[in-house]
């Protein structure tokens, strides 16, 4: 009986290890040699899923030099995909190490995450049909249909301080926004330039859309952690000031939004106290 009741809670803390290790090697933990990392699945230049599977776009680069810098190899990373309106729950929940999916730093955000960076400084345009030249100002998007993504800041940007009249209509992702746009059920896409440019500058959209280039907002772009990790912080504030001086990052912006004729600003300044 004794020897029964032995093995039965042997076998019960076996499981309970067994459980634990499922635990810590799943989500954003390391102990399986893995890190978990959010991104863009559908912002070409960005945040890419391409067909065959891969991952391209800056957000990607940058994100691979920092697990680099952590210590972990490209094959080490296992991608997951973050949505604008989900990015805070991934952090949170500790589905992901960090999240660099063009994530604007603002105030509102940094109540519930914190920001490495920022590494990136976009501003808010507009992408239109090549042929229409019936907008040149903020203003004349009150008389429009105007397209964005569910939980970003641009959309919010319009509507409560550039245009209050304009139709917003909100989507799940920015290639639902496009097709809307050249079928004419949108007559402009809101974000970011640089996702903006990386959508104009794809082969099956190439002459078809046009960036308007007005700088409605500054975004500046950080990646996204849990709050109170300060260590985490600093090695990813350590990587991306590494990227500027060894020259990986120009070389990251060249690569992809070079071909749209994008014009980037300089790489910002790391703050710290993001």
């Amino acid at each position: 009986m004794k020897l029964h009741k032995a093995s039965a809670a042997a076998a019960t803390a076996l499981v309970l290890a067994l459980t634990a290790t499922a635990c810590g090697g799943g989500g954003s933990s390391s102990d399986d040699g893995k890190i978990v990392i959010g991104i863009k699945y559908d912002q070409p230049g960005v945040g890419l899923k391409k067909p065959d599977g891969t991952f391209a776009g800056f957000d990607v680069d940058v994100a691979t030099y920092v697990a680099k810098e952590l210590g972990y190899a490209a094959k080490d990373i296992e991608w997951k995909e973050a949505p604008s309106a989900e990015r805070e729950n991934l952090i949170a929940n500790g589905d992901v190490k960090f999240v660099a999916a063009s994530y604007t730093i603002n105030d509102e955000r940094k109540k519930k995450v914190d920001f490495a960076g920022p590494y990136l400084l976009a501003h808010q345009d507009l992408l239109v049909r090549a042929d229409d030249n019936s907008i040149t100002k903020a203003s004349d998007l009150n008389s429009k249909k105007l397209c964005s993504v569910t939980g970003s800041t641009p959309a919010q940007n319009v509507k409560e301080k550039l245009a209050p009249d304009a139709d917003l209509q909100q989507y799940g992702g920015y290639s639902e926004c496009l097709t809307g746009l050249e079928n004419k059920a949108i007559d402009a896409v809101t974000t970011d330039d640089d996702i903006l440019a990386g959508y104009a500058s794809q082969k099956e959209h190439k002459g078809k859309f046009k960036l308007v280039g007005l700088k409605l907002s500054d975004e500046p772009y950080g990646i996204g952690l849990k709050k109170g990790d300060a260590d985490l912080k600093k090695k990813i504030n350590d990587a991306l000031t590494k990227m500027v001086s060894d020259g990986s990052w120009e070389k990251a912006v060249k690569t992809n939004f070079g071909p749209s004729g994008y014009k980037n600003e300089p790489a910002p300044k790391i703050d710290a106290g993001s």
